[in-house]
């Protein structure tokens, strides 16, 4: 293979991908919007986990995110063992960052 042949090969590739990228616009600006949202989510429930542990409805109040979401993100991570669930209080499970997490967000 010569190295024109390498060059329009490539340049054929790059003007698929300009393509398939224009045609994609609106699904990859609404994706990287909601990529955006969860790190923001995460980062203010880990963030408020930091140095104590917390209820739902603690966590919500003071995230400003609703309770549903939140109990959402707190399945999910402890699911995936970034957080602990402790005692009960009020009918409600206490969480806290596990170890792990804390040693990350210390970082």
């Amino acid at each position: 293979m010569t190295m024109l042949m390498k060059y329009e090969i490539k340049k054929k590739k790059k003007e698929a991908m300009r393509k398939l990228l224009s045609e994609r616009k609106e699904w990859v600006i609404k994706t990287s919007a909601m990529v955006k949202e969860q790190k923001t989510i995460l980062k203010a429930i880990k963030g408020h986990l930091e140095n104590q542990s917390a209820t739902v409805p603690e966590i919500s109040e003071a995230a400003g995110i609703p309770s549903d979401k939140v109990l959402w993100y707190l399945a999910t991570l402890k699911k995936y063992g970034n957080i602990i669930e402790g005692e009960k209080n009020n009918g409600y499970f206490r969480y806290v960052l596990a170890e792990a997490e804390v040693e990350k967000t210390a970082e």
